[in-house]
């Protein structure tokens, strides 16, 4: 069958183009949650030194043990002479202590502490090492999504060929954020102080927490191999807005980008209502059905974050290959709505079929095969447009 792309150019709404944003980060992806939209891409699938951004992938797979049942919050854990000996960013544990799983999660999201995800590492391997750990971290990546990630520690620690792309901390972000809801407010929390240890040691390091924008996570990082950085998310109205930096040159450097980005990403953007579930986007030809043609809809409803300053036109196609052969299933996907919007990148949306169409008999068959043939050969068009 020859492949078939039906150009529609739609009046749906006045686009804006926004300028984009120039970060100084060496590496940053923002993500608009609430429609799936990419705002900005910088070197973000690049394999980078994450720093202690990865121990988000540590809390990830906690969680995870937790939702199995293969832990739980109030059960204590003993502290490995490797988890004291460490050092950098610490919940100061030592070899005689017993952790709740709780307080090691805090300690890690609050604290930042390598301590206590050595702590998890060790308890959750299959060989009782960080190690064997770092291994299950690696292939839950994959099976994430996450394929620019390797580990090698649960820490964040420098080490050779411990890397994650901006685009990957983005996607671990909007899954905790997904899949832990419960758990997700502990990333608000502004302080910890474990025990009463180190007071000097109990403020979380994410500068945005303290201003008033919705910010409410997730993690900062810093090592002199991979700079500053941060994996935030914020909140205003209905929308949410998950961004990554890297490779800044100072802790206030990373907290004046990160505030920018934030503000950019919410007053430089908003929400449109394009389509309701079941509008008619386009007609397909169908081949060997009892009926000719087949609507395209979208099956659930489409939003889309447009720029607010510069005006123009959203133009979107439905793609898809046809004739398309009965039989055909109502809510079948037989293609893609495709949008582009200046300064965006395109947004792809599932079309599918409007109705059931049987295979059809004799007659509707030498229809199907004469249309085609006067379409492909005489040269006579059956594409329509909206």
């Amino acid at each position: 069958m020859k492949s078939l792309l039906l150009s529609v150019t739609f009046l749906l709404i006045a686009a804006l183009q926004a300028a984009a944003f120039d970060t100084r980060a060496t590496a940053a992806y923002v993500l608009d949650q609430t429609t799936g939209t990419v705002l900005l891409s910088k070197n973000a699938e690049e394999p980078l030194p994450p720093a202690s951004m990865s121990k988000l992938m540590t809390l990830y797979m906690t969680f995870e043990a937790i939702a199995d049942g293969r832990l739980t919050l109030d059960e204590t854990l003993p502290v490995s002479q490797r988890a004291m000996d460490l050092g950098g960013s610490t919940m100061f544990l030592n070899t005689r202590d017993r952790v709740s799983v709780e307080d090691l999660i805090r300690g890690i999201i609050v604290l930042s502490g390598n301590d206590a995800c050595i702590v998890l590492a060790e308890a959750l391997s299959p060989d009782g090492t960080e190690a064997g750990f770092a291994r299950m971290m690696t292939a839950r990546a994959q099976e994430m999504g996450m394929m620019n990630s390797t580990f090698t520690n649960s820490t964040g620690w420098p080490q050779a060929g411990h890397r994650m792309s901006m685009e990957d901390l983005a996607i671990l972000a909007d899954r905790l954020i997904t899949d832990y809801p419960t758990y997700y407010p502990l990333f608000a929390e502004r302080e910890f102080l474990f025990d009463g240890r180190a007071p000097q040691n109990k403020s979380n390091r994410n500068p945005l927490l303290a201003l008033d924008i919705g910010a409410d996570g997730l993690k900062t990082g810093h090592t002199q191999e991979a700079g500053y950085g941060l994996v935030g998310s914020a909140k205003q109205g209905d929308r949410r807005v998950i961004f990554v930096v890297t490779g800044l040159p100072t802790v206030a450097s990373r907290a004046e980008e990160s505030e920018k980005i934030t503000t950019w990403a919410f007053r430089q953007f908003v929400e449109k209502n394009v389509a309701t579930s079941g509008t008619l986007i386009a007609q397909a030809d169908v081949w060997m059905g009892n009926q000719t043609s087949v609507g395209l809809t979208v099956a659930d409803d489409l939003s889309l974050l447009v720029p607010v300053v510069g005006a123009s036109n959203i133009n979107a196609f439905a793609e898809f290959n046809g004739p398309i052969e009965a039989p055909i299933e109502a809510g079948q996907q037989l293609g893609e709505l495709v949008v582009e919007v200046e300064g965006l990148p395109d947004v792809r949306h599932p079309l599918v079929a409007d109705r059931a169409i049987a295979r059809g008999g004799v007659m509707p068959r030498l229809r199907a095969a004469v249309t085609v043939l006067l379409r492909d050969y005489a040269g006579i068009s059956t594409q329509g447009a909206l």
